[in-house]
């Protein structure tokens, strides 16, 4: 019962080891015995640790504390000089929860450098401050405090008409009112706090319908906002209505309520947010699009009658920027956590609001986008995205006929961007370059559409990495299309996250080890996910997708419960699987999350292979494993994948049915006939039902219904090219009369022209035989109507039909309602024992680069990285035949067989190898001095060092080596006899924050190093520094201040 407490190290020096103990006395209490003793780490950071035991009335009391005892030293990726003790400041989340911000103020830190601040506590979370596989995570940090301080006066509570219901606080705050005609506005280096009101049009910063506010307004020097630190507010940060050409600049949105940096009525232009960072934007009540599910729901005194809005598909999108036009800039900006997205692109049909009747509708759709480059999202935790491209609000009065609230979010748009926003002139693609979308809980980037880019952008830990999607049926904007290109995607980095703040879900990941997960333990994660196309992805890599015993995760996948169609343009090439994906490709199964995995999309998954990039076989075409409309003799099934790889030639048969509209329909193959596809449709609110099965060029096709044939059946060869074609056998009842008309219908117009008219032949051979001439034949004693298409004209790009519109059979049936409507199996007897050859037989792929042309992607794509690895082996792994130890530079091995230390230099401004050298002992004073020397005399300045270990039996006593301290190490090094040693050190002036030791003991897992190491940053001091702004030309006079009040953490 004696309490005692005891600190010391396993292992080491007995002499400094702490212990303390106490006397029970028979009352039950006692003083606490307290053993404490401080430590270093070898990055420097001191820290105390604590045992304790005693009792108190009978009552044990023990434990441990381990706390930091000089302050944590913040590496920061920009100067921070300006950045004061007793500041108060901001590190975002890095993980799913934006809940895991965290504040702190600074202390004092004269042993700083100048990009280094100590803050005055232990953070709760962890905040990632490197690249992870490849992805830059660093935290971003930003400081709250200015020398303008301007709050809002609050109460102790929440009062009056101020939404109290949802909000326990006074949400009544002050607000900055902009109007037209102003002299002159620039404002900086202010702190707003306490500002704003959940009332239309009170925010902390507001300019409201000011017109043009750049040179094009007659102001000579342009109007901006710059260094603004705007938290803990009441409504939105900065918001832009009626307003064009400001400047957003520099500044912090930080827990606010409702859209963070906003966009009003939608006429919004040419305004351009520089380097700002949004964090923690929560639900507010003003839209319908700031409002959660309980606002939502409770809200309703601007629907019609009695209407209850769907919280999903109304509301709940409460976005750090609020972008209502497309023609407006974003770069370098940071949305670091939102309850819903990051950075929302929403259209407005027709300008709302005051700025009604300002353009014609469908304008902003139309419109370019403005730059986008560089900029991040990541923490967005509700089932959206970090960057959403699409929907719309509603721009109309609620009523009987639509009882929604105006302003809801509205699925009504589809972004397809031409010159001058006029869609007879030739598109203008929009560009998403330098996209980071990290630890958002659904998709890291959703985007509808076309023509969309993303290129040089990195997602990782999404449960979606990026959906790019054009329409259900055809896409809006024919010839369009979406692309991805030299991105990478990573499925569960080393960034495994911490519980708390949000974060729901905690279980194994594909290592065995605990972490964070997206949307449920269980959810299917997806890198790039394929929904209607076309689509394209090239030069891309992929990274750490493996499923485990809970979820399946994969570098390719598709859009679940998916009832609209997929493309067999879709394409992929020149795409690298890295090892340690262990599942390329998945078309889902029945069961959790995918349902019955049985919809019209899911049966027909589909994508082509141009160069083998993933299949191994080039030109070849991947699609569900139960797809029989593809399947031929020399497909390959993979069944891991839950589908198949198969040459040939594929398009789509676009069917529309009237009369009924509720069919299902069955087509078959007919060398498969016994194996049809049956397709529900997608029973939409249109007078007809339509169907898009994937079909193989030139065969032959058998269309049945579970019900008499529709009266009036359209077939749309859509993706064919001229000269390709189809036969199509359809079943109706025997005493049918037919009307068969082709012509073109022109979508984009409306218009039908080149109408020609079916004849009925009197024989099958004629239409089998596919003449000039339009024939049908109907065979009365089968029922089937044959039908040759073929199409006429010639397809360009990515058009599913030709310039002159969309080729069609229609066909019109009169039937009386009496006799049978059913067929026999199969009325193409002669394709029964004819298989269907494949176009050429399947090859191996193709030599050549794959894989995204960068290491990493970053926020600063200037700075050039090395991928290292150090792999060291205790003498227990050896003698478990591990034989293994390794540096890995980029794709560079140097392997070690031989006991010892290993060290491997390179220069660190090239990233050259400049030298290699191995130490077959590390006892005796010999090999310390000849070590010392290798370090001191051989190693150059400006060098990075890489040091590993294999099988360190032999250790001289307790000799601490001090050498390391000039490679970065805080103090000495001991080794452990038996452990392992792994070190990324620096020679040359500067101590690099990216520095790093693993010492580890026999007992402990062999030490291992994995990192990102930039090259010639300019503390290295070498000749033309990387580490240069970007060349971003703003056109205000001002844009060449310097602001370093938001940074980003590193290592």
């Amino acid at each position: 019962r004696q309490p005692w407490a005891l600190v010391g190290i396993l292992g080491g020096d007995p002499l400094a080891t702490v212990e303390d103990k106490r006397v029970y006395h028979r009352n039950g209490t006692t003083g606490l015995a307290v053993a404490q003793r401080d430590f270093q780490t070898y990055d420097g950071v001191h820290f105390t640790v604590t045992a304790f035991s005693g009792w108190v009335k009978g009552v044990p009391h023990n434990g441990f504390k381990v706390e930091v005892s000089k302050g944590i030293i913040l590496h920061l990726a920009d100067e921070v000089t300006s950045w004061l003790p007793g500041d108060r400041i901001v590190i975002a989340s890095t993980d799913y929860s934006m809940h895991q911000a965290e504040e702190f103020n600074l202390l004092p830190c004269t042993e700083c450098q100048s990009n280094q601040v100590k803050i005055d506590g232990s953070p709760l979370y962890l905040h990632i401050g490197e690249v992870i596989d490849g992805i830059d995570m660093r935290a971003e940090v930003g400081l709250l405090t200015r020398n303008i301080l301007i709050q809002g006066e609050m109460e102790d509570s929440c009062y009056g008409q101020n939404q109290c219901q949802f909000f326990s606080f006074d949400t009544f705050g002050g607000h900055i009112k902009i109007l037209r005609n102003f002299s002159s506005v620039h404002m900086s280096g202010v702190e707003l706090k306490n500002m704003g009101q959940q009332v239309l049009g009170s925010y902390p910063v507001h300019f409201h319908l000011a017109g043009d506010v750049d040179e094009r307004g007659g102001y000579e020097h342009p109007t901006y906002l710059d260094n603004l630190a705007i938290h803990h507010c009441f409504s939105r940060c900065v918001a832009i209505h009626g307003t064009h050409g400001l400047l957003v600049k520099d500044s912090i949105g930080y827990d606010t309520l409702g859209h963070c940096f906003f966009l009003e009525d939608g006429t919004e232009q040419r305004n351009t947010f520089y380097h700002n960072l949004g964090l923690l934007t929560r639900a507010g009540t003003i839209l319908p699009s700031d409002r959660n599910e309980a606002m939502c729901l409770a809200i309703r005194s601007h629907v019609y009658g009695n209407y209850i809005p769907t919280p999903s598909m109304d509301c709940m999108a409460v976005s750090t920027f609020w972008i209502a036009n497309p023609n407006n800039n974003l770069i370098e900006n940071a949305a670091a956590g939102a309850q819903d997205v990051g950075i929302w692109y929403i259209f407005h049909r027709v300008p709302t609001g005051q700025s009604e009747g300002q353009y014609p509708e469908g304008q902003a759709e139309h419109t370019p986008l403005g730059v986008f480059y560089n900029n991040r999202v990541h923490s967005n935790f509700k089932a959206c995205a970090g960057l959403f491209i699409g929907k719309g609000v509603k721009t109309t009065r609620a009523s009987a006929e639509d009882p929604r609230e105006y302003l809801t979010v509205d699925n009504n748009a589809r972004f397809r961007p031409h010159q001058d926003a006029d869609p007879e002139k030739p598109r203008v693609p929009a560009i998403i370059d330098g996209l980071i979308a990290f630890k958002n809980n659904d998709h890291g980037a959703w985007a509808r559409g076309g023509d969309i880019i993303f290129r040089n952008s990195g997602f990782s830990d999404n449960g979606i990495g990026l959906t790019l999607a054009s329409d259900g049926t055809f896409p809006t904007d024919d010839g369009s299309s979406l692309e991805v290109s030299r991105s990478i995607f990573v499925g569960e980095s080393s960034n495994i996250g911490s519980r708390g703040g949000q974060n729901s879900y905690w279980g194994r990941g594909a290592n065995g080890e605990y972490r964070t997960l997206p949307r449920n333990q269980t959810f299917p994660i997806r890198g790039f996910q394929i929904y209607d196309g076309p689509v394209r992805m090239t030069k891309c890599t992929f990274k750490k997708f493996t499923p485990t015993a809970d979820r399946y995760s994969s570098a390719i996948g598709f859009f679940m419960k998916n009832s609209w169609q997929i493309s067999p343009q879709n394409n992929v090439s020149q795409i690298l699987m890295e090892r340690s994906v262990g599942l390329e490709v998945f078309f889902g199964r029945s069961g959790q999350w995918f349902g019955n995995n049985d919809n019209d999309g899911d049966k027909m998954s589909i994508f082509h292979d141009l160069d083998g990039s993933v299949t191994g076989y080039p030109d070849t075409f991947v699609g569900r494993a139960d797809n029989y409309l593809l399947h031929h003799p020399r497909c390959l099934t993979v069944p891991r994948w839950n589908g198949m790889i198969c040459t040939g030639k594929f398009a789509q048969l676009y069917i529309q049915a009237r009369r009924p509209e509720n069919l299902t329909l069955s087509i078959a193959r007919a060398p498969l006939h016994s194996r049809p596809s049956r397709l529900q449709g997608v029973n939409r609110r249109a007078p007809y039902q339509q169907y898009q099965p994937i079909v193989m060029l030139e065969q032959p096709y058998i269309i049945q219904w579970d019900g008499r044939a529709p009266e009036d059946v359209i077939l749309y060869p859509i993706n064919f090219n001229r000269g390709d074609w189809l036969l199509v056998a359809l079943c109706y009842p025997r005493e049918a009369i037919f009307h068969v008309v082709a012509d073109v219908y022109q979508r984009r117009t409306g218009t039908v022209h080149s109408v020609t008219h079916y004849t009925a032949t009197a024989t099958r051979d004629h239409v089998l035989r596919g003449t000039s001439e339009r024939l049908f034949f109907f065979d009365q004693a089968s029922g089937y109507l044959f039908v040759h298409l073929r199409a006429h004209a010639a397809r360009e790009g990515h058009s599913y039909c030709s310039e002159q519109g969309c080729e069609r059979v229609k066909i019109m049936a009169e039937m009386s309602g009496e006799g049978s409507w059913s067929c026999a199996p199969n009325p193409f007897p002669e394709w029964t024992v004819r298989p269907a050859p494949p176009r050429h037989t399947v090859s191996q792929r193709r030599a050549g680069p794959y894989g995204a042309p960068q290491l990493a992607i970053t926020s600063k794509p200037s700075i050039k990285y090395v991928r290292i690895q150090i792999q060291s082996l205790s003498t227990a792994d050896t003698q478990n035949h591990l034989t293994s130890a390794f540096i890995k530079i980029n794709d560079t091995i140097f392997l070690f067989n031989s006991n010892g230390i290993f060290f491997v230099v390179l220069d660190a401004c090239s990233g050259a190898v400049v030298s290699r050298w191995h130490f077959d002992t590390v006892s005796g004073e010999n090999a310390a001095n000849a070590l010392s020397d290798y370090v001191q005399t051989f190693i150059k300045e400006r060098s990075v060092v890489l040091v590993g270990s294999r099988d360190i039996t032999e250790v001289a006593g307790n000799s601490a080596m001090s050498v390391f301290t000039r490679l970065g190490s805080a103090k000495p090094i001991t080794f452990h006899q038996k452990g392992s040693f792994a070190m990324l050190g620096y020679k040359g002036q500067a101590k690099p924050s990216w520095i790093k030791i693993l010492n580890q003991a026999a007992y402990q897992k062999a030490a291992s190093l994995q990192h990102y190491v930039p090259l010639k940053l300019k503390e290295y001091q070498c000749s033309g520094s990387a580490d240069e702004p970007p060349k971003w030309a703003l056109s205000q006079d001002h844009s060449q201040h310097n602001s370093a009040e938001t940074a980003e953490l590193r290592d």
